[in-house]
């Protein structure tokens, strides 16, 4: 793995190039510091981040100290946008405390909301907006999966003529490949296995273990190859800086993968 774009570049023509999806960091310094091991090891040639980077009761100061040792393309999460735009509740708080302005300045510096990389095309939430997801549906009383139709339909009203899409914001891995031949790729959540919210409806969402989740991403002569993956780590550190912070709902969905109650929300 190394820390440019163009990674190994003179190497392309002997092999397809390895990238590495990350999403939902939300400082865990911990989970990351096991992904970038792991990375080392896995043939990585570049990472595409995307997003919602810092904002949580964890590590944000040693988060961005790793991102900023790293040239990765970044999109911006929602919550990205919300440190950005001063969000101002406890949590907002002590990660902007913990980043300082030079962090709130990265983030305004990574791209906004959407990248396309060539064939690739990176979002945070779904194409339209930061904060609304992808391959997953909110209803009434549970969350399911988009089918094949809906997400033909968002792609199509978005432009999206992209051979693969990625997203994150859910916190769920999961991938569609498309009767059409295009594959739609969620990572997962390096950081946050799970969370709770209230919009559009109340409702919990859950990677069901304490894995950090992230994803390869190759072009293969076959096509497009998805390797999903869940690196274990020790999630206590991670747990007891959350109880410090006053966040016991975040100690207990990163031990655990499991969102508990639907009700309450990330931030």
């Amino acid at each position: 793995m190394t820390s440019g774009h163009g990674a190994h570049q003179h190497e392309e023509s002997d092999r397809h190039m390895r990238t590495a999806i990350l999403s939902d960091i939300h400082g865990n310094r911990w989970a990351l510091d096991a992904v970038l091991d792991e990375m080392q090891r896995s043939d990585v040639d570049r990472v595409l981040n995307l997003g919602d980077c810092f904002f949580g009761p964890l590590d944000p100061g040693g988060t961005y100290a790793r991102l900023l040792s790293y040239d990765w393309p970044t999109v911006r999460g929602n919550q990205d946008r919300s440190l950005i735009d001063g969000a101002d509740n406890p949590t907002a708080r002590f990660t902007l405390g913990e980043i300082g302005q030079e962090g709130v300045t990265w983030l305004a510096d990574r791209t906004e909301h959407r990248v396309r990389d060539g064939a690739v095309l990176a979002c945070h939430g779904n194409l339209a907006h930061d904060d609304v997801t992808l391959i997953e549906r909110v209803e009434s009383t549970h969350v399911r999966l988009a089918t094949d139709a809906e997400l033909v339909a968002d792609l199509t009203a978005a432009g999206a003529g992209a051979q693969v899409v990625l997203c994150g914001h859910s916190h769920r891995p999961g991938s569609v490949a498309l009767a059409d031949g295009r594959l739609v790729v969620n990572p997962g959540s390096v950081g946050l296995p799970a969370y709770t919210a209230d919009e559009p409806h109340p409702h919990a969402m859950e990677a069901g273990t304490p894995h950090a989740r992230w994803a390869v991403l190759e072009r293969t002569s076959r096509g497009w190859h998805v390797e999903m993956r869940a690196t274990p780590y020790d999630t206590g550190p991670a747990a007891a800086a959350a109880r410090r912070n006053d966040r016991p709902d975040w100690a207990a969905w990163i031990e655990t993968g499991r969102g508990g109650a639907a009700s309450g929300r990330r931030g």
